[in-house]
């Protein structure tokens, strides 16, 4: 019995300590989020939500091992989205799924909270690049893993090296959005569906 109540304890802290983690990744995405990366410390994060530096140096090792938590965070959240999008689609309205992902990435990566627009700074390039990186590998599996094993089901996938196209689409997508953000939305589905060779979808008009 006293082995049981030990055990519970245990599994009690671990997932107290998880929370606590938690709550300074939340507190340190909120901070990037209203004043910027290069404008909040760790002090400012501890001081959110009244915790000591020593308890955050107990979870991350400094400030850059927390930016990489809050950068997952923000891949979790876009994960998210691409799982509604893809629980949304419409079966054989190819046009509407290439339409509502463009419109997911714009969305999903170039909000203009402070922290996004730091990111897209010359100051945090290598960041960015790592953050964008990140996002193409997570979306590439995830899309993998599901969209293309249902259109598979129902159409010949007339590519090869399924991951390596997608991580690619996706990293040139996001790259010229960034650089063309005035692009329309009708060009942009009709690279993604040229490259994957989709069967049955009609090019627009633009």
């Amino acid at each position: 019995m006293a082995k049981r109540e030990h055990s519970d304890r245990r599994v009690e802290g671990v997932a107290k300590g998880d929370e606590r983690r938690q709550e300074i990744i939340e507190a340190a995405r909120e901070l990037y989020e209203q004043q910027g990366l290069s404008h909040t410390s760790i002090m400012d994060v501890t001081a959110r939500i009244g915790v000591t530096r020593t308890l955050f140096y107990h979870y991350f090792s400094d400030k850059d091992a927390l930016t990489s938590a809050v950068l997952d965070a923000y891949i979790d959240d876009f994960v998210e989205a691409l799982t509604h999008w893809n629980e949304g689609r419409r079966e054989g309205d190819i046009d509407h799924a290439l339409c509502t992902i463009v419109k997911l990435l714009r969305i999903g990566l170039f909000e203009k909270d402070s922290f996004r627009v730091a990111l897209a700074s010359r100051e945090n390039a290598a960041l960015y690049l790592e953050f964008v990186n990140r996002v193409a590998d997570h979306a590439a599996r995830y899309i993998i893993d599901t969209t293309v094993r249902d259109y598979a089901a129902l159409h010949e996938v007339r590519i090869e090296h399924l991951y390596e196209t997608f991580y690619v689409l996706i990293l040139g997508v996001i790259g010229y959005l960034r650089q063309h953000p005035d692009a329309d939305d009708a060009v942009i589905a009709d690279v993604i569906a040229q490259t994957l060779h989709i069967e049955g979808y009609e090019k627009r008009e633009v």
